[in-house]
C-alpha cells in the first residue's frame, strides 16, 4: 500500500511546529537542571570523546572512537565544533548531546504525525520524550561516542523513507543513501534503522517494476551511501576489513562468549526480558538492580503492556498507517534480533535498548490519542500521560540524588569514582612533579583531558577486584610513548585495597622507596626512588595468580 498525501487531523501546521519546538526546549531544560546539580560524573568514555575532539582541532582527525572500530568520529567532530565556538569544556560535550536530543524530539513529533496523519499523536509521542526514563536521560545527556547521533539519524532515515513513498523524487533516495552511510559510520548500531527503512524503500522501487528510473534510484542510493560512509571505506582500504568486521559484530563486548551458541542465546534472552525490560520501562537504573518509583510501577507496567498489546493487534490493520507502523515495528524487531544473536546481547545494562525509544513513544502516543478519539475524556488521557511522566521523573530524581554514583555509565560499583576530586588530584600531581605514570582506565582519560594533557597516566592497571585487565583499556598509543620517555612514573589506584597492597609488596621486593597520598577515591604512589613499569612487576599475570589462589 502506497502512502498518499492527506490532510492532517488537529492543529494548524504552524502551531504544530511551535509546540514541537516547545517540547524540545522543555526536554533540554530538564537536562540543564541535572548538569547544574553536578549529578552526572565525567567518566572515561566521555573523556575519550573529548580528547578526540581536541585532537581534531589540532589536525589529527580520528576515524573511529579510540581503541575500537565500530563507533565513528562523528560525535567527536561535532564536539570539536563546539570546542571551537565555546572552548574546551566538559559542558560543551553535554550541550552537543542536548541539541541532538532536542532535534530527536522534534523529528519524533514529525514522524508520528506522518505515520498516523495526526498532529495530536505526533505531539503526544514527543511529550513522552520530554521526561524519559533514567536510561534515556543518561545516554542522551552524556556522550559515549554516537548514541545521540544514532537516534537522530534513525529518525531522519525513517522520515525520508516515508517521504519517498509519498513523493516520488530522487532527492529522497539520495538523502536516504547518504544518511545510511553516515549513520553506519557514526555508530554501527544505526543498522537497526537502516535495514527496516531500506526494506520500505526497496518495496517502493520494486513496485515500479524496475524501470530505468528505479535502477537509477538504486544506483543513486548506493552512491550517496558510499559518500556518507567514506571514512569507513578509507579506513578499510588502509587497514583491511578484518578488524572492522570483528568490531561491528561485537568483539569488544565484555562478557561475550562464543563457546556455545545456544547458551549464548539463552543468556541474551535473559538479559533482554529480565534485565532489559526493567530498564526500558524505567523500573530500574541501568547500572544497578534497584527499583525506582515503586508506588507507580504497577501503573507504568500496565500502561506499557497495554501499548505493546494494542500495537501488536494494530499491526494486522491495513490502512494509511500500515507502512509506518511496520517500519517502527521493524526497528524494534531488528534490534531485539541483533541483541539475541550477536555478542552485544551479553551487555545487560540497557544502553542498546535506547533505540527503542522512538517506536515506544510513537506507539504510546497512538494509544493515548486513540483513547481520546474513542470517548475517553481529555482529562483522563492527560492524567495517564502525566502519571507516566511523573514516574519517569521520580526515577530520575531518585537516581540523581543517590551520589555516588549519581547518573553514571558505570555498571561495576568498583568504578564508581568521586570525580569531584579530579582537580585536586591534578593540582597535587603537578605540585609534586608527577606528570607521567600508570593508572586504570577510569582515571587516565578524564585526568588527561582536564589537565589539558599536561598529565599523562596510561591505563595499565586493573580495576576489577579479581585483577582482570584488558589491553583495550589502553586506547591511545601516543600516551604510551610519552610515559615511556619519562624518567619517573607514579601510580594511581581507586577503590582497590588488594591492588594497593600488592603494589607495595612489589615495590619493597624491588628495593624501591615511595610515598603515598590519598585524595578522595584516589590513592597515589609517588616519589618512587626508581622508575618501575607494570611489565616489570608482571601485573598481567596477577589475575591468573588470584584465580589460582581462589581455586586452591
Amino acid at each position: 500500500m502506497r502512502l498518499a498525501p492527506r490532510k492532517f487531523k488537529g492543529i494548524r501546521p504552524s502551531q504544530f511546529w511551535v509546540k514541537a519546538i516547545g517540547l524540545s526546549i522543555l526536554s533540554a531544560f530538564l537536562k540543564i537542571i541535572l548538569l547544574a546539580l553536578h549529578v552526572i560524573p565525567f567518566n572515561s568514555d566521555e573523556a575519550v570523546v573529548a580528547l578526540m575532539a581536541r585532537h581534531t582541532l589540532a589536525g589529527d582527525w580520528p576515524t573511529f572512537f579510540y581503541g575500537q572500530a565500530y563507533m565513528g568520529g562523528l560525535d567527536a567532530t561535532l564536539v570539536a565544533a563546539g570546542f571551537l565556538l565555546v572552548g574546551q569544556k566538559v559542558v560543551v560535550i553535554r550541550i552537543v548531546q542536548i541539541i541532538l536530543y532536542s532535534l530527536t524530539v522534534i523529528t519524533t513529533a514529525q514522524l508520528g504525525r506522518m505515520i498516523f496523519r495526526s498532529e495530536r499523536i505526533g505531539l503526544l509521542a514527543a511529550l513522552f520524550l520530554v521526561i524519559p526514563t533514567v536510561n534515556t536521560t543518561l545516554y542522551t545527556t552524556i556522550s559515549l561516542g554516537g548514541y545521540g547521533e544514532a537516534l537522530l539519524i534513525g529518525n531522519l532515515l525513517m522520515i525520508v523513507a516515508l517521504k519517498s513513498r509519498i513523493e516520488t523524487s530522487i532527492r529522497w533516495v539520495l538523502a536516504w543513501g547518504f544518511l545510511s552511510g553516515l549513520g553506519f559510520w557514526a555508530f554501527g548500531i544505526t543498522m537497526v534503522f537502516i535495514l527496516p527503512s531500506a526494506i520500505l524503500l526497496a518495496y517502493g522501487i520494486i513496485s515500479k517494476t524496475f524501470s530505468r528510473r528505479s535502477w537509477a534510484a538504486v544506483v543513486a542510493a548506493l552512491g550517496a551511501g558510499i559518500i556518507g560512509a567514506a571514512p569507513i571505506l578509507i579506513y578499510a582500504i588502509e587497514n583491511g576489513t578484518g578488524t572492522l568486521m570483528s568490531e561491528f559484530l561485537g568483539s569488544a563486548i565484555s562478557g561475550a562468549s562464543a563457546t556455545n551458541i545456544f547458551l549464548s542465546i539463552y543468556d541474551h534472552l535473559i538479559n533482554l526480558f529480565l534485565f532489559g525490560t526493567t530498564v526500558i520501562f524505567g523500573l530500574r537504573p541501568p547500572w544497578e538492580i534497584r527499583w525506582l518509583g515503586v508506588p507507580l510501577i504497577p501503573l507504568a507496567m500496565a500502561f506499557w503492556l497495554i501499548v505493546i498489546g494494542l500495537t501488536i493487534r494494530n499491526m494486522r490493520n491495513r490502512n494509511n498507517a500500515s507502512e509506518g507502523r511496520w517500519l517502527l515495528g521493524g526497528v524494534a524487531l531488528t534490534l531485539m534480533t541483533a541483541f539475541i544473536l550477536t555478542p552485544f546481547g551479553a551487555d545487560p545494562s540497557g544502553r542498546y535498548f535506547l533505540l527503542l525509544l522512538v517506536p515506544m513513544a510513537i506507539f504510546a502516543g497512538e494509544v493515548v490519542g486513540r483513547f481520546a478519539e474513542r470517548g475517553v475524556s481529555n482529562e483522563w488521557a492527560s492524567l495517564l500521560v502525566v502519571s507516566i511522566l511523573v514516574f519517569n521523573l521520580w526515577g530520575t530524581i531518585q537516581s540523581a540524588t543517590r551520589t555516588p554514583p549519581g547518573l553514571t555509565t558505570q555498571f561495576d560499583s568498583v568504578t564508581w569514582i568521586d570525580h569531584s576530586y579530579d582537580r585536586e588530584l591534578i593540582q597535587f600531581l603537578e605540585q609534586n612533579g608527577e606528570t607521567r605514570g600508570y593508572t586504570n582506565y577510569w582515571v587516565s582519560y578524564p585526568v588527561a583531558f582536564l589537565s589539558e594533557e599536561r598529565i599523562i597516566f596510561v591505563p595499565k592497571l586493573p580495576y576489577h577486584e579479581d585483577f582482570r585487565y584488558t589491553h583495550r583499556d589502553n586506547r591511545y598509543e601516543p600516551y604510551n610513548i610519552e610515559v615511556s620517555r619519562s624518567d619517573q612514573a607514579a601510580y594511581i589506584t581507586t577503590n582497590h585495597p588488594d591492588l594497593d597492597e600488592r603494589l607495595k609488596a612489589n615495590f619493597a621486593s624491588m628495593g624501591i622507596t615511595w610515598e603515598e597520598a590519598s585524595i578522595g577515591d584516589y590513592h597515589i604512589f609517588y616519589n618512587l626512588s626508581a622508575k618501575v613499569t607494570p611489565e616489570n612487576m608482571g601485573i598481567e599475570d596477577w589475575a591468573n595468580e588470584d584465580l589460582d589462589l581462589q581455586t586452591q
